[in-house]
Order: C-alpha cells, then structure tokens, then sequence
C-alpha cells in the first residue's frame, strides 16, 4: 500500500531550558520523498527532528500530521502513522535480533496478542531489507555496534508507518551497508510512498539519497531545495567556515564535493609522470 502521510512543523521555536537552539523553522516531509536536514553540529537539525518525533517540546509554532495536530494523537496512533530511527536506544538483554524487530509491530496489535501472519511478515521483511534476516536467532547481545544498529533499523521498518524520521542511520556502519542503508531509504520513498525525514553529517550521501535538502546553520535554515541548488561551493562555504570546490558530474549528474583544509591530500601521480 502506498502512502499518503504528510508530516510537518511550522515556524518551530525549540529550546533547551530558557536557551532556544531553533528558531522558526518549517519543514514538510511529503509522500514519495525523502528531506534530508544537513548542517554542522549545533545547527538543531537533530532537535527539530526529535520535535517532529514528538520527542522534544515545541516552544512555539506547531507540528501537523495530515493537518492534524500531533499533540491531539494518542501515543498509539501516532505510532502507527509516525517512526524515529534514533542512535540512543540500548541493546535489550536477553532477546533474540527477531524478537527485537518485533517491537515495531507493538503499535498494530493488540494487547497480549501474538505475532499474526501479518506481523511475521512484515519483521521478516524488515529483516531482509536491512541484511539481519540471517542473524535472526542470535541474541543481540553478541551483535556488533553496527550490527545492532541495522536491528534497531528493522524495528522501525517492521512499524510500517506512512513517515519515518532517521537521526544519522548510516552512522557505524561500514561503507558497504552505508550505501545498502541509503538504498533502503530510498525504496522507502519510491516503491511504498513514505515520507522520509533523515538527519546526515554525510554530504555526499546527503546528495545521493535526498530529494529536498535543509541545510541549517544556528538553528535557522540557511538554504532548502534539491541538492544542486543547496550543495552549492558558497553555502557550504558559508556553513561549515571551510572552503570547498564543488562539481557536477555531466555524464552522471552526481555532486562531487571536495573540502579544501590546510593538508588537501597527496598527490599520487606526479607531474610528467604517465599511467599506462
């Protein structure tokens, strides 16, 4: 089935204590595409996704789920429509990588109920979209980092919600399941329709995966749009405080970003040299 789910916050005022670290920031996570909020550390992009999560309190503004406010949702139906993938939640004792995908099945059933045929379905799928299918025996408390990490991806998965938020999902992983995880990101926006909201420190894969691009800077949006547009040499520049040269590749569209520090790299291949 596939989805319709429209997530949004508008003119968000977030804080800490007396200390507002967001400042009237709107963002829409539609159907069928995945927003990616980028931006340095300290920009709020993790907190103005935690406030969309209803995870983290709006001092001002709001938070609309198919116009709807979030706050009017009871916890259970808010699950079913709305997912966080989040880095803090520790590994459970005791339980097998299946038993834990299971959770995300908690907001459909009911209560005391087993699994369905359903629910099995959907954690075996999740299982096999993230490649812990094979591992679904173990106890998770003998999984790697990495490992548990691609678990607790499956849990959300299994969830089948119409949006689903990601705070830094690639992060721990190595490159082979960085990519295999942006690959699942977006299959879940172009085969089911999901809403996707995804926190990234990687531009390049920021580049890769996003449709629309937040990037942030002192808990404003500095620049939004596709990532041609924002992943321009100047806002990067203008973000981070670091020069950078950027291209796009004319046979493959792809964004190359290259930093520029003090140390820009070796060069492998010196002058007059030729390669075979």
């Amino acid at each position: 089935m596939v989805s319709t789910s429209v997530l949004r916050g508008e003119q968000l005022v977030l804080g800490y204590g007396q200390a507002p670290v967001v400042h009237g920031v709107s963002v829409t996570l539609q159907p069928g595409r995945v927003t990616a909020l980028i931006g340095p550390n300290g920009s709020g992009k993790s907190t103005l996704l935690r406030s969309l999560a209803r995870l983290h309190r709006v001092d001002d503004g709001r938070v609309l789920l198919q116009d709807r406010a979030v706050a009017q949702l009871s916890a259970r139906e808010f699950a079913r429509e709305v997912t966080l993938f989040s880095q803090s939640r520790q590994a459970p004792h005791g339980l097998t990588v299946s038993e834990v995908v299971a959770f995300g099945r908690h907001p459909h059933r009911r209560r005391f109920a087993g699994l369905s045929p359903s629910d099995r379905d959907a954690v075996d799928n999740a299982m096999t979209a993230t490649g812990v299918r094979e591992m679904a025996s173990r106890p998770v408390g003998e999984l790697s980092g990495g490992e548990m990490q691609r678990v607790w991806l499956a849990a959300c998965l299994a969830q089948e919600t119409g949006v689903v938020l990601l705070d830094e999902p690639t992060n721990h992983l190595d490159l082979r399941y960085q990519i295999e995880t942006l690959d699942v990101v977006r299959d879940l926006a172009d085969d089911r329709g999901v809403a996707v909201g995804i926190v990234l420190h990687d531009l390049d894969h920021a580049a890769r995966v996003a449709d629309t691009l937040v990037l942030m800077k002192d808990g404003r949006v500095h620049a939004t749009g596709d990532p041609v547009h924002v992943l321009t040499a100047e806002h990067i520049s203008d973000v981070y405080g670091l020069r950078v040269e950027v291209e796009v590749d004319a046979r493959t569209g792809r964004i190359r970003i290259d930093p520029i520090g003090r140390h820009p790299g070796r060069t492998m291949i010196h002058p007059g040299e030729r390669t075979a």
